[in-house]
């Protein structure tokens, strides 16, 4: 009984109960407003809305990771889009080489990031955010509104699915797993843990600190490229604004945080962020079916991310006290001692 007293619940798993019960609650206020829920048709919208936001959380939750943030997401997403959109003019040919060109131009840019913040000892949030405004002025100069087209082919991404579940969903799920699994299996996403809980130790313990913060910057524009492929793909057009007015930027970093990835570094999952996204897909979409003003959204969305990073940082006080109070010092040291004498017996 002690043990089970003793046990806390992983942040993955509130994460869990608090989606579960967000979904309890919208369940009953769209039932009081007439509508169904459940019905194949507003499942799909929530796992619609959860599609991008989810592919741009991915990267950043790899960055957070690593003590770092990523704010030019939101001008990689809108480049993503056009450079795609204009390489395939139409053609289906020429799919995959607008998909590869938008992940390489991504990856460059998160290159560039990781430079800066490595190489140059910027600070991640200045850093990307001068990357961002670059990308920015350059949209802006560029582009007076949208740009090139995507072929039919593959328009299919973003309008079918199988059942409710829309193609875009089942591959942002599988891109989370694949996430998963890089961060539990490899090297690489052990030493972003590492690097993310102290630079210093890590460096003392003979770890490359830079390798793993230029990899998780990459990575993050590169799944940034992926939702702008994503919209290109419903829009059927590129655009130099749909990052930004999709404010991905913060959205992400809300998503993570919401998901139990602490923002100073070293302790998450991939997982959790899944989680955070499915509770802002679940809040939008049972607001929207109840004509809630918009900006009351904003209003919302900020209530659950402070309730929720309360809830993180008031365990991890509670963590901290157990570990360090005189009571549990007490009982190590008996049963230190407990032990010692049993060996000497022996």
């Amino acid at each position: 009984m002690k043990l089970l007293r003793g046990r806390r619940l992983d942040n993955t798993v509130i994460v869990l109960l608090v989606l579960i019960a967000v979904m309890v609650v919208g369940f009953i206020l769209v039932s009081m407003a007439g509508r169904n829920f459940l019905s194949p048709g507003n499942i799909r919208d929530i796992l619609t809305g959860m599609s991008v936001l989810g592919f741009v959380a991915i990267g950043q939750t790899l960055v957070i990771l690593c003590g770092s943030l990523d704010l030019s997401v939101p001008y990689v997403v809108s480049l993503a889009s056009l450079i795609a959109a204009e390489t395939m003019a139409g053609d289906p040919g020429k799919i995959a080489q607008g998909v590869l060109l938008a992940l390489v131009v991504a990856g460059l840019i998160g290159l560039a990031n990781g430079v800066i913040v490595t190489g140059l000892k910027v600070n991640g949030f200045i850093a990307t955010l001068g990357v961002g405004l670059i990308v920015s002025g350059y949209l802006a100069t560029t582009y007076q509104g949208t740009a090139g087209s995507v072929p039919r082919e593959f328009q299919f991404i973003g309008a079918t699915g199988v059942g409710p579940v829309p193609i875009s969903t089942i591959i942002m799920v599988a891109l989370v797993a694949l996430t998963a699994a890089f961060l539990r299996k490899t090297r690489t996403g052990h030493h972003m843990y590492a690097v993310g809980g102290s630079q210093s130790v890590a460096r003392l313990s003979g770890l490359r600190v830079w390798q793993p913060l230029v990899i998780a910057h990459v990575l993050c524009s590169m799944t940034a490229a992926l939702a702008g492929l994503l919209l290109a793909s419903r829009l059927g057009v590129g655009s130099p604004t749909v990052g930004s007015q999709g404010g991905y930027d913060l959205l992400s970093i809300a998503a993570v945080v919401l998901g139990g990835t602490l923002l100073l570094g070293g302790r998450g999952s991939v997982w959790g962020t899944l989680g955070g996204v499915a509770i802002f897909a679940v809040v939008d979409n049972v607001m929207s079916v109840l004509q809630v003003n918009p900006f009351m959204k904003d209003v919302v969305r900020g209530i659950v991310i402070v309730a929720a990073v309360a809830l993180y940082t008031g365990r991890a006080t509670e963590r901290r006290k157990a570990r360090f109070s005189p009571g549990r010092a007490a009982t190590q040291e008996a049963l230190a001692r407990d032990t010692s004498m049993e060996g000497s017996a022996r």
